[in-house]
């Protein structure tokens, strides 16, 4: 393992950050358990004073087919993991064209897009070194309790890559802004949206500073330029109270603030 020097203001997906001290780990290290794993920053927002943070190293960016399964490591893009199905026609990873970041990241929160789930075509998870299959891993929309670190996942193959569907999950990108933000900032609660509750409480193109609520999706929260972490947080905050107050919802987090 080495110490590397990570700025999340241009690392992040939101742009927020500062130059931070990020443990890497390599094949073979022993995992700390007193520091908290960061993927690519899709879904992260760091405070100026973040806890101490590791991160998996290129030895975990992998696949390979191995007895009917196919392997990937936790640091695995997802963009490589589409391209690697596409190339040998197998199913179930369309979905994963929508998603940025790693593996990891959507293992830990059971990422998807619609009905479409990282757990749906999970075989087993390999957490702290050993293969969890994934019935024995309590999970549900938009969380996972790993309860450890994961380094690699395994899928069972199925032939016949849909080019049809991953168009179909590219276009919902469409209603998504384009400026900086960590995707989703609140899970949609049930039987609802988080946006359509941020917008009916008058906050979608809500401003503050350089952060806002995007005028195109309420539920992203954008960085329009120099935006920093404390008008981030206002800003999460303000929905969650004006939320509550209107609808008695309260409004869970998807994005991980640290």
């Amino acid at each position: 393992m080495y110490a590397k020097t990570i700025d999340f203001s241009k690392f992040s997906s939101i742009k927020i950050g500062q130059p931070t001290e990020v443990l890497m780990i390599e094949n073979g290290d022993v995992i700390p358990d007193d520091r908290y794993l960061v993927g690519s920053a899709n879904n992260l927002l760091i405070s100026p004073a973040p806890p101490p943070l590791m991160m998996l190293s290129k030895d975990f960016a992998y696949i390979q087919k191995n007895d009917g399964m196919l392997e990937i490591g936790a640091a695995m893009p997802t963009g490589r993991i589409v391209s690697y199905a596409k190339k040998h026609n197998i199913a179930g990873f369309e979905f994963c064209a929508k998603l940025p970041g790693t593996l990891g990241g959507m293992l830990a929160m059971n990422a998807g897009v619609k009905k479409y789930e990282i757990f749906n075509i999970l075989h087993s998870i390999q957490i702290d070194g050993n293969w969890i299959k994934k019935e024995e891993i309590e999970h549900g929309y938009r969380f996972a309790k790993l309860k450890g670190i994961a380094t690699a996942a395994r899928f069972q193959i199925v032939q016949g890559y849909s080019q049809e569907l991953n168009d179909a999950l590219r276009n919902l990108r469409a209603n998504q802004p384009k400026d900086p933000s960590a995707g989703s900032a609140f899970k949609n609660p049930k039987g609802e949206a988080a946006g359509r509750l941020i917008e009916a409480v008058g906050l979608k193109g809500f401003r503050k500073g350089d952060m806002a609520w995007s005028d195109i999706h309420a539920n992203f929260l954008v960085n329009l330029g120099r935006g920093s972490f404390e008008d981030a947080k206002y800003l999460i905050d303000l929905a969650k109270e004006k939320v509550y107050k209107t609808f008695h919802i309260s409004l869970e987090e998807e994005i991980k603030i640290l």
